[in-house]
């Protein structure tokens, strides 16, 4: 299964207040592998940048000026996410400014459909716990002695390891797969709801074959199990 981990820098906190885009950074997994193939790009916001926010992410007017519109790479990043699961760190934020962005341009949204929250997951698997990015890196034992500021791409490879880690680890298939997975489906807001279910397969054997096997036992005559055997099986 193939989803994008991704992460955005923005000037603010409300794309409904004027608040934009400046970077966006995906990483391309498939079956929680990474793949190596990764999207970034920095955007000019066509409005001033806040100090508050050049603090966290050091992204200044000066650095973002020769930048390209987001309009001019939106076809880009689409082409990249195309209908993959889509995986973010308090996701309904970046979310959020992504479709403000496409809004803009007249083009459609991004399913919610599509989210999947890793504060969410941090949240059912680490109940009362902390689980802002840095701290889930420490918890999981991340190095990311290499991160001094936000930065979209960085963030989003800290958190394609933290997503492994949520979602069972390097030994992913030790854990209770079904149960992860059912965590994961609860973070997104639809999914499939008109999908029909069998019930399980039945494994117990038949009347018929378990009157084969002893028939098969009888012609058995130095079984390892236990002393010979005469053809009559007795």
């Amino acid at each position: 299964m193939r989803e994008v981990i991704f992460d955005t820098e923005t000037t603010g906190l409300d794309p409904g207040s004027g608040d934009r885009l400046v970077e966006i950074g995906c990483i391309e997994m498939v079956n929680r592998v990474t793949t190596g193939r990764t999207w970034h790009c920095y955007f000019n916001p066509e409005r001033d940048m806040p100090m508050e926010a050049e603090r966290i992410h050091g992204l200044s007017d000066a650095f973002l000026a020769d930048k390209p519109l987001f309009a001019a790479k939106a076809q880009d990043f689409l082409d990249f996410i195309a209908d993959s699961p889509l995986v973010a760190h308090n996701a309904g934020f970046d979310f959020g400014f992504i479709n403000a962005e496409l809004g803009r341009l007249g083009m459609p949204a991004v399913g919610m459909d599509r989210m999947i929250d890793t504060v969410a997951l941090a949240r059912a698997r680490h109940p009362g716990a902390k689980n802002s990015l840095d701290a889930l890196c420490t918890r999981y034992g991340i190095d990311r002695s290499h991160r001094t500021l936000h930065g979209a791409l960085l963030d989003a490879e800290l958190l394609a390891q933290v997503y492994v880690e949520l979602t069972g680890g390097r030994q992913i298939g030790l854990e209770l797969v079904a149960d992860i997975d059912a965590v994961v489906t609860e973070t997104r807001v639809t999914i499939r709801s008109d999908r029909t279910f069998r019930p399980a397969r039945p494994h117990r054997a038949s009347a018929q074959e378990l009157a084969a096997h002893g028939e098969f036992l009888k012609t058995v005559t130095a079984p390892l199990w236990g002393p010979p055997l005469s053809p009559s099986g007795e």
